[in-house]
Parts: C-alpha cells; sequence; structure tokens
C-alpha cells in the first residue's frame, strides 16, 4: 500500500540524501527562524536567480475585488521603485541582461530574478526597491488595469478557444468557492479595484511570515545573508489567507456548452475532482497512468492516438493530474503553480463544427453536428476501458521507463530546479523530483491500477465545451438525448479506414454517457 506524506518520513529520510547527491548534487537547504530558505548552490554557474514565493494567491482575493491579488503582483513588476520610475529600471537592467516577473495562481505569487553574477550587486538594489518600496504610481496603475480589464473583458473570449474552455471548466468545477474565479478577476470586479486597495493588499498579504526565499546559482555567503536582512523589513503581520475552496462533485455527467460567435470548432474540456496532490506517494501511481491515457503532447498516449493519429480529427488529446499552467504553449509543466485543490481533466482540442465540414465535404451536406459528441464519447471511453482492465504488464514498464527518463526534464535550468524545491516545500517535501524518482523505481503495476480504480470513474464528471453559436443547439440536444453520434469521414478518408476503426467507431458512436444536464451559455456571459 502506497503511504501518504503525513506517513513517509521515515520513507524520505532513507533514500532522500543519495538522491539529492545524484540529482542535485550542488543543492543545500537552510532555514532561518525568521524565513524559509531554499538554496541551491551552483559553483559553476555564471547566474543568480533568486525567487520570492508568498503564500497568498488569488483565493485571498477580497469578495468584489476578484483579480486584486494580480493586479498587485502585476503593478510591482511592471512599476517602479521610490528612487527609480518603470522606464528608469528598464533602462538600467537591459545592459545586464537581467530579467524578472512575476507568476500569480490561486495559491501562491513567486516574484522571479534573474541575473549574471558580475552584475548582482548592481542589480540587487533594484530587486531591494521592487520588492520593499514599490512605487505603485498612479501612470503604472493605470497601465495595468487597462491590460487587465481588457482580458476578461475580451482576451480570454478572443484569444485561445482551448485555455477559455479550460477556466470555463475551472468556473464549473468551483462554482461558489475561492477557487472559482480566474486570478485576472471578472469584468466586474476588476472595474471596482483601486490604487489604495492595491497598497493596502500590498501591505497586508505580502509580508515576511507568509514568505519563501528561494536562491540558485553561483552568489556568495555574504549577498545571501544580505538578502535576508534586507527582507525583515516586510510586514511582520500574519495574512489571513483562507482555505482553498474544493473542487464538486457532478451529480451525473453536467455539460456547460459556451455559444462563441465565430469559434473555430469546438474545444472540450472534463474533470472531476482528484483527492491527491504531489504530497501524496500514490501521485507517483496516478502518473503513470495519466502518462499512459494522454500525456501532454506526447503521440504515444491512447487519447492521442485514438483521435488525433488514427482519425484525423484534431492536433491534441491530453490528460492531466494537476493544472498544467500553460499547456498550450509549454512542453513541460512549469514551477510556480503549486495547489491543494486538485482535480482530474482531459482536453480535446478543437474538433471540426458541422458547418465546416458541410463546407468541406459535399457528401456531408446533411451533418446537424460535428465531431464533439464524437470526441468525447471517444476520451470518456478510453477512461472507461483503463478503469476496468488497466494496464498491462508492458504497458506499464515501457511508460514508467519513459517517466523516469521524462520527468529529469522537468528542471533543465537553475531557476526551474529551484523553483521545483520551492514548490517542494508547499507540499511538505523537500525535493518533490528526487523523491519521485525512488517513487517511480518502487511502483508496481499493482500498485498503478489500484490507484487508477481508486481516483478515476466515467459517471460523474463536469464537461465545457466552447463552439460557434451555429453547433451549441444541435449539440446540446444530441447530448441531452443521448443520440447516436456517429463519425463523418468524407468519403475519400472512410474508403481508407481499416476494418477495426470502422468497428470501433460504431461502438463510440452510441457508447453510453451518463449526461444529467446540458446547459447553454453565451459567451458574452461568462466570467461577469
Amino acid at each position: 500500500m502506497l503511504r501518504s506524506s503525513s506517513r513517509n518520513t521515515k520513507l524520505r529520510s532513507r533514500f532522500l540524501p543519495g538522491l539529492i547527491l545524484l540529482c542535485f548534487a550542488c543543492s543545500l537547504v537552510s532555514v532561518s527562524q525568521a524565513q524559509e530558505i531554499v538554496e541551491l548552490k551552483l559553483p559553476n554557474s555564471n547566474k543568480v536567480s533568486i525567487k520570492l514565493m508568498f503564500k497568498n494567491g488569488s483565493i485571498s482575493d477580497p469578495e468584489g475585488l476578484e483579480g486584486i491579488t494580480q493586479a498587485t503582483a502585476s503593478i510591482v513588476v511592471q512599476g517602479g521603485t521610490q528612487e527609480l520610475s518603470y522606464s528608469a529600471i528598464q533602462d538600467r537592467v537591459y545592459p545586464m541582461a537581467a530579467r524578472y516577473g512575476v507568476s500569480s495562481d490561486k495559491e501562491v505569487t513567486t516574484f522571479s530574478f534573474e541575473v549574471h553574477q558580475d552584475h548582482v550587486d548592481e542589480f540587487y538594489p533594484i530587486l531591494k526597491g521592487l520588492i520593499l518600496t514599490p512605487r505603485f504610481a498612479e501612470e503604472d496603475f493605470n497601465r495595468v488595469m487597462v491590460n487587465q480589464q481588457n482580458f476578461v473583458d475580451q482576451t480570454i473570449r478572443a484569444s485561445s478557444d482551448e485555455d477559455y474552455s479550460k477556466k470555463a471548466l475551472e468556473d464549473l468545477l468551483f462554482r461558489d468557492t475561492n477557487y472559482q474565479h480566474m486570478k485576472q478577476g471578472s469584468s466586474a470586479s476588476v472595474n471596482n479595484i483601486n490604487l489604495d486597495e492595491v497598497r493596502t493588499h500590498y501591505q497586508e498579504m505580502f509580508t515576511k511570515t507568509n514568505l519563501i526565499v528561494g536562491i540558485a546559482g553561483n552568489y556568495s555567503d555574504g549577498f545571501l545573508e544580505q538578502l535576508k536582512q534586507d527582507l525583515q523589513q516586510l510586514p511582520d503581520t500574519s495574512p489571513s489567507v483562507p482555505e482553498p475552496g474544493a473542487a464538486r462533485m457532478p451529480n451525473g455527467i453536467e455539460v456547460e456548452i459556451v455559444a462563441k460567435q465565430g469559434a473555430f470548432g469546438s474545444v472540450i474540456f472534463t474533470g472531476f475532482p482528484l483527492q491527491l496532490t504531489r504530497a501524496d506517494d500514490e501521485f507517483a501511481a496516478l502518473m503513470v497512468a495519466n502518462s499512459y491515457l494522454g500525456e501532454h503532447r506526447k503521440s504515444y498516449s491512447r487519447l492521442y492516438q485514438k483521435i488525433r493519429e488514427a482519425r484525423s480529427m484534431n492536433y491534441g488529446d491530453y490528460s492531466y493530474i494537476e493544472w498544467y499552467e500553460g499547456g498550450g504553449r509549454n512542453m513541460l509543466p512549469p514551477s510556480g503553480v503549486p495547489r491543494s485543490s486538485n482535480y482530474f481533466s482531459m482536453w480535446v482540442r478543437p474538433v471540426q463544427i458541422a458547418s465546416q465540414l458541410r463546407q468541406q465535404y459535399p457528401e456531408l451536406a446533411d451533418l446537424e453536428v460535428g465531431h464533439a459528441h464524437f470526441a468525447l464519447r471517444m476520451s470518456v471511453k478510453e477512461l472507461d476501458v483503463l478503469v476496468e482492465q488497466g494496464l498491462s504488464e508492458e504497458d506499464f514498464e515501457a511508460t514508467r521507463d519513459f517517466l523516469l527518463s521524462y520527468t529529469k526534464l522537468y528542471a533543465q535550468t537553475p531557476s526551474s530546479r529551484l523553483g521545483y524545491l520551492m514548490d517542494s516545500r508547499f507540499y511538505g517535501r523537500e525535493d518533490y523530483l528526487a523523491e519521485l524518482d525512488q517513487l517511480l523505481k518502487d511502483l508496481t503495476l499493482e500498485q498503478v491500477n489500484a490507484a487508477i480504480k481508486k481516483h478515476w470513474q466515467v459517471d460523474n464528471m463536469f464537461v465545457t465545451i466552447i463552439t460557434d453559436v451555429s453547433e451549441a443547439q444541435a449539440l446540446a440536444d444530441s447530448l441531452e438525448n443521448n443520440l447516436s453520434s456517429p463519425m463523418s469521414y468524407s468519403n475519400v478518408m472512410f474508403e481508407g479506414l481499416s476494418d477495426e476503426i470502422k468497428q470501433e467507431d460504431a461502438l463510440v458512436a452510441d457508447y453510453p454517457l451518463n449526461v444529467r444536464k446540458v446547459t447553454i451559455v453565451d459567451s458574452a456571459d461568462t466570467f461577469k
């Protein structure tokens, strides 16, 4: 039986020292009484990376001011200090090839700084000024808030239906909890935020009592001591951070269709609550199962093979056992987005709608619904098969061996290595990647299949579908009435299909989905 994080201290203490030497030979960890310090000493590096992780994210946004944490963090890095304006800072850092920014999520906000070791002393006063004495000037506030308002009013609906579907699913999964709203907030709440509230939010929520300090690269002990001493100037109050909201369990399959004018196709995102995170040893077992089912951007997975490779329906079909930041642009899961509330999801990237297919192929002139219903059925059916049958020994060994190599690519730079070390602390671990390596090596097929049975099911899930207004009602009727949804091919492609695929298509077309509720939402009414 795999142990949870609360019961695995002895296990980690036994194998962790050797693994740290193997995986991160130069990493050190020290903790001062005043603040937690995560060190990654790299004497051969020519850079210094610093990360300041505040355990304060969008769940701390006050009611009516959703988006204020994101706004506050953005103004800090896109504004000036008491001594320097934003433009003056840019003029100074450009010759140093230094960079800095911020990542805000549900539960943490992380400021990241990176500079060549030769410029540390010159760059440090800028870092210090941004964090300790941010200017919070009116012009910087106005610039940042215009962009954030544009995002919640327009960008999220217009730029990427794929991201839109993911945000829509979280809105549905976490409805009426502090996890529901986007970190950018809503149209109304962003409009409510003023500069005085931003200043107050920074003083009350970004304090030294909820801070983890990370540093990596070739730095001196004296520099670290100076950093620690200066950060003591942050407020010493303990912010009131609420408990994270938990994902809701749907009653059957509940579908929310977002009808959008001019949608490129139908994008599907499905999910249901998952009662484990990286804090649990059992997470490693589910990583193997998930990689087999739908590893992000990997063509060997079942979803990819069934939907894209065999049927050429779209360009990507993946599954996830935790939030994957920037899935459309990142090949590897980034650090800096640890979460306590978790869920399983499957992502079917755009499939064609009926109007597109009718226009392309005269033989499909009578088609009323595009590929979305079939693709959803195919995805859920593949999950169902995995729950019922589990992995074979051969698939288990191949997938586990892949992950043993692949997870070592997660942290290729000093900054990403430091980020994963800091995320480890969020989950109550010392070094997640090092521990994961041993957990994967110790896994058995029986443990993986047991984890699948325990945590995955197909009867209860939320589904969000971003689709064109011309498709919404017909798709809703098809789902709600559990109508047959045969796969639609051009004549040329159908003639080239194997008998095996044709037979499988017939089974998928009538695969029963436990749909209990279907709602159509106008795109203009989302994230208000």
